[in-house]
């Protein structure tokens, strides 16, 4: 879809693509402007859609081709997107203009979208397994013979991933949400907010253009919802950022209410910054924290649900903070985003600033402005002022903290109310006032006051962010969520957790407890459990390539005794002649012990030697054990037995080899196990990489 820039230039109704093909609104629509010309680039309405069908086609369409894939395909075809997506920046970029964002805001919102699915796509090749279902944690014995065990697992939801968006990240927005869905096997369909829905339109319409993702894995709504949440079921699930009120509104909805269908909200937040007392002007602390929060209120024209509303101050700093902000806020050129010396663009409408201004009354009865004036003409850069959503940034002095405006009231824009605090626990206290953040941030170098201000107020935020000179280098900033950690905040912020890993993998699949015997979790979860079967060949596993070898391949290497010579070899080789090995007064003092012992390291060593293979093979490398325990001592003249048992098989996707988890058990002469761990291989493909 072409988005005209001139205002002669005929308009276009945006098109909803669903059940698998590009459909126009029965009716004209509401017209969309540019946020910079006040002139009319789009049309939107949702009139004539089929909600019901739409969710049915998600269903049965999108989720069943997603199923069929395993976690690993699926993360495949998420970095294969965002490589497509990378390709055509520039284009999301020039658009991006419309909605008032600068270069620098364009690529804050769409490149970290893409991001956001090269790392989901990373996390689901390294810590996912390469099938369909996910397993969480061990077994867990229900019975003392170990014949009936317990083990929890995860499967996709059967249903759409339905998520409504806010303005502000018409492109990070539908990314952050899709990825974690995708990865998790449910289809998603993607709702706008009308103001930039323009962009959003055009980054599905190059996602299906692409071909790369399944039919019905993916499909867009441009419009009103309509009564699409009058369809959702149990299987569904339900993400909004947006307004505290619209959340209410969401969460309380009959149907959602009736099919307990999942929901997560991201909501208002009224953010802050604490500036440590350490960081006075002299200080790179101080420095950094006078940067952070202008950038914050001038990066999307402070149209961020992560940007600093709230900046706390010891009162000698207030000064010096204020005259440091305000200098660089008047460098701040305001005006249309296609110019190169322009630092912050428009809002994304009229409506949207007037509703800043009316944010910013509200604000003004508890303080000053110390920056920006309501009663000039601003001066804007290369466009008219009356036409576009322009605002200059606003920073406000509240000497009284107690007042509750401040803590109440978000300026969603290029606000933020500097307030003074007297030691570290008003600190607390006053953050604690947002009544639930996304985000916070405390700036200095002193790690007691961190800790004090992190440990009393992380209950009322989702992300605390510590800045200083010794991370400030690669710290992504106080604004900038991570697909790695959560996003999201309790109570105003919504309740909701995005992202966070496998956290918002997770969230779009049903965590199911099974129980039954070995043999049956085996079969389930595709992981070897001890109690099952296991496969001895003539046929060493080590000179088996990947796709030979099965789940409960085993070799069995021994005995082997244990002699003093070999404790005492082993002590003077390593030099580890802790007193347990080397001195037998000492050791049988030991309440563990009834002697000298042999060293765990050496009955590991010893083991390996035992289910080696030596030749060159399949096996490529040993990268590790996990989970090592010695349960038993081992003494000299016992004999150690080790089972070596193929665990888990994982090949990785893209590369001619995969990893295989080899279950390790180390018994003595009695049959009791002395060590038990996992061994870490890497193992040869037969057949050539998989593209």
């Amino acid at each position: 879809m072409s988005v005209p820039r001139g205002g002669n230039e005929a308009t276009s109704v945006l098109r909803s693509y669903v059940s698998g093909q590009w459909q126009r609104p029965t009716e004209d629509g509401t017209p969309l402007h540019d946020a910079v010309t006040g002139r009319e680039v789009a049309r939107i309405s949702s009139a004539g859609i089929d909600m019901a069908a739409a969710l049915d086609h998600g269903r049965r369409v999108g989720g069943s081709a997603l199923r069929e894939l395993t976690f690993h395909q699926r993360a495949a075809l998420l970095k294969s997107l965002a490589s497509h997506l990378r390709e055509h920046r520039e284009e999301l970029y020039e658009l991006s203009a419309r909605t008032g964002a600068t270069k620098g805001d364009a690529k804050f919102d769409v490149d970290g979208g893409i991001g956001v699915l090269f790392s989901y796509s990373s996390k689901g090749r390294r810590e996912m397994p390469a099938g369909k279902v996910y397993v969480e944690g061990g077994p867990e014995p229900l019975g003392k013979g170990g014949t009936f065990l317990g083990r929890h697992i995860a499967t996709p939801l059967h249903g759409v991933a339905v998520q409504i968006n806010a303005f502000n990240f018409p492109a990070w927005g539908p990314l952050e949400k899709l990825a974690p869905a995708f990865l998790a096997g449910v289809p998603s369909l993607i709702k706008p907010a009308a103001q930039t829905a323009y962009l959003t339109h055009r980054l599905v319409e190059l996602i299906v253009e692409s071909g790369i993702l399944p039919e019905g894995s993916v499909q867009l709504v441009c419009g009103s919802a309509g009564d699409l949440l009058d369809h959702l079921t149990e299987q569904d699930q339900l993400s909004f950022t947006g307004s505290a009120s619209t959340a209410q509104r969401l969460r309380s909805h009959e149907n959602v209410v009736r099919n307990s269908v999942r929901f997560n909200a991201e909501a208002d937040s009224l953010n802050c910054s604490i500036l440590g007392p350490d960081a006075t002007p002299d200080t790179a602390e101080f420095e950094l924290f006078v940067e952070q929060l202008v950038t914050e209120m001038t990066v999307k024209a402070g149209q961020k649900c992560t940007a600093i509303r709230r900046a706390f101050v010891p009162t000698e700093l207030v000064d010096d903070v204020i005259g440091a902000a305000a200098e660089r806020l008047s460098k701040i050129k305001v005006g249309s985003p296609e110019n190169p010396n322009v630092g912050m663009g428009a809002l994304a409408s009229l409506e949207q600033r007037e509703e800043v201004r009316r944010s910013l009354k509200a604000l003004l009865e508890a303080g000053r402005l110390v920056h920006g004036d309501t009663r000039e003409r601003l001066a804007v850069v290369d466009a008219e002022a009356v036409n576009g959503a322009f605002l200059p940034p606003f920073l406000l002095r509240c000497d009284d903290p107690d007042r509750t405006q401040p803590h109440e009231v978000e300026a969603f824009g290029p606000v933020s109310t500097v307030m003074p605090y007297e030691g570290a626990a008003h600190a607390v206290e006053l953050a604690r006032r947002g009544h639930g953040s996304l985000v916070g941030s405390v700036v200095t170098a002193d790690t007691d006051f961190a800790r004090e201000v992190v440990v009393g107020s992380a209950s009322q935020h989702g992300r605390m962010l510590v800045l200083n000179r010794h991370n400030a280098e690669e710290s992504t900033g106080h604004g900038s969520p991570l697909p790695q950690l959560l996003h999201g905040g309790p109570g105003r912020a919504g309740g909701g957790e995005e992202l966070g890993g496998l956290n918002g993998v997770l969230h779009h699949m049903q965590r199911t407890a099974v129980q039954g015997d070995p043999e049956t979790l085996t079969a389930v979860t595709g992981e070897w459990v001890q109690g099952s079967a296991r496969t001895t060949t003539d046929v060493h596993p080590f000179r088996k390539h990947l796709e030979e070898l099965r789940v409960g391949d085993t070799v069995v290497g021994g005995p082997r005794r244990v002699t003093l010579e070999d404790v005492e070899h082993f002590a003077e080789f390593t030099g580890d002649t802790f007193y347990a090995h080397t001195d037998e007064e000492a050791a049988a003092a030991n309440p563990f012990f009834e002697g000298r012992v042999a060293h765990g390291y050496l009955v590991v060593s010893l083991a390996a030697g035992l289910f080696v293979s030596p030749e060159p093979g399949p096996v490529l490398a040993n990268y590790g054990l996990e989970n090592l325990r010695f349960v038993t001592p081992t003494y000299p003249g016992d004999e150690i037995t080790v089972t070596l048992t193929a665990k888990r098989i994982t090949p990785r996707h893209g590369a001619d080899y995969g990893e295989v988890r080899w279950d390790a058990d180390v018994t003595n002469q009695h049959g009791e196990s002395v060590a038990k761990y996992d061994v870490l291989t890497l193992v040869a493909k037969k057949a050539p990489a998989e593209s």
